[in-house]
């Protein structure tokens, strides 16, 4: 039987992998961390099922963007971890403006050694919006 404490610290590096492999964009070795199909869900209710589905809408919406990954917060469970990568979004709208300090959280959900769930928070709306004098 596998260390629980093992397998969270095994969880942790996957979400890590995936996440260093997400900003190359190298989305077919981002997918390898993944289960089949997983359900990703981005701000505003965006649902894909594949990082090359994320990386093609992420093409759309910046010039180039990464992330200062500040920290993972693990929660072990029964068959599953949850983790969380919480920091900042930086890079270039598509006009090219730099950005930064731009808020992100990811939620992760790992079984079995693979990612079966993703959603995905993040600023850049509230900024575009700013951005435009549109306040709310």
């Amino acid at each position: 039987m596998t260390n629980p404490d093992d397998a969270t610290a095994r969880d942790a590096r996957i979400v890590t992998a995936y996440l260093e492999a997400s900003m190359v964009p190298d989305p077919e070795l981002a997918a390898s961390y993944m289960a089949p199909d997983v359900p990703i869900t981005f701000t505003g209710a965006r649902a894909f099922t594949h990082p090359r589905e994320v990386t093609a809408f992420n093409a759309g919406r910046y010039a180039w963007v990464k992330k200062r990954m500040e920290r993972l917060d693990v929660v072990p469970g029964d068959g599953v971890t949850t983790v969380y990568s919480l920091g900042t979004l930086y890079g270039a709208w598509p006009d090219g403006t730099p950005f930064e300090g731009n808020r992100y959280v990811d939620r992760f959900t790992v079984r079995d050694g693979k990612i079966v769930t993703m959603e995905v928070w993040n600023d850049s709306a509230e900024r575009l919006l700013d951005r435009h004098g549109i306040s709310v």
